[in-house]
């Protein structure tokens, strides 16, 4: 169990702010590229890789790492602002979002980017990339763990459940699936496009540890990841509720927000309240 102290959630706290900060200019400049779902997911991501997983970003190959993949690609700036802070690469890269000779497309490309694991943006396929990724592991007896990020939209994917299934067959204690539970897709709210719901006791039928927590209240995430540390014999989910457009009040819960990019004033108010 990892120690959960005031300057453990201080630290994270701060880098999810600086995450959303980078999200917002990054998309700017780009002009296009997904914004609600990105920062709705920067606490999850922040606890990840500023407090949780087991990286080297000197050795981004390095084997004994913990693996995160981002199962819902499109909110791709919420890694790629992660992994920047994190030292992966120079921070100045971001702002080459989703331009011409940039690394840094619309959706992560592990062939280009130190640190990231899996390429991803068909939804559905992420978190098959993150079973096979713990079973490799249980096969070679490593010790890294797997992380995987799925929207709750993509919920809607049939492929999901077959990989959680799999999970769940095969007692992957070493995987560990988090739902960004904002509610809202590209076409409105989940729940008229097509319910997944009730989320939590979907993961616990398919014989998976489930917990739901506040995915905004950094305490309550870490202790989430220590009792997904501690359990044994099946994977763990976390359903974490969260808002889309967080951090931004004039995006929150807006479904509009799911792939439009602030404009330079937006922009400018939204720094502003992140402030």
């Amino acid at each position: 169990m990892k120690q959960i102290n005031d300057v453990s959630i201080a630290l994270v706290e701060e880098k999810a702010r600086q995450i959303r900060r980078d999200i917002i200019q990054m998309l700017s400049q780009a002009g296009s590229g997904h914004t609600g779902g990105s920062l709705s997911a920067a606490d999850i991501v922040s606890c990840l890789y500023f407090w949780e997983m087991k990286l080297d970003p000197a050795r981004p190959d390095w084997e004994e790492r913990d693996r995160f993949v981002l199962s819902k690609g499109h909110a791709a700036p919420v890694l790629y602002a992660a992994l920047a802070e994190k030292g992966y690469f120079p921070r100045k890269d971001i702002f080459g979002l989703r331009k011409l000779g940039s690394p840094l497309q619309g959706h992560p490309d592990m062939r280009k980017i130190p640190g990231v694991e899996a390429s991803t943006g068909s939804l559905g396929q992420g978190v098959s990339w993150a079973v096979g990724m713990a079973q490799s592991a249980r096969i070679d007896q490593k010790a890294f763990r797997v992380y995987t990020l799925l929207g709750d939209g993509e919920l809607q994917e049939g492929m999901v459940w077959e990989a959680l299934m799999a999970a769940a067959h095969y007692g992957l204690d070493n995987l560990v699936a988090i739902v960004d539970h904002n509610g809202l897709q590209i076409d409105g709210r989940i729940c008229d496009v097509l319910s997944p719901e009730p989320i939590a006791d979907k993961f616990r039928a398919f014989g998976w540890e489930t917990l739901v927590v506040d995915g905004h209240a950094v305490p309550d995430l870490m202790r989430a990841l220590n009792t997904a540390r501690d359990t044994k014999g099946k994977p763990t989910a976390i359903v974490a509720k969260t808002v889309k457009g967080k951090g931004c009040s004039f995006m929150e819960n807006r479904a509009e927000w799911h792939g439009k990019a602030p404009t330079a004033e937006e922009a400018a108010k939204a720094l502003a309240e992140l402030e």
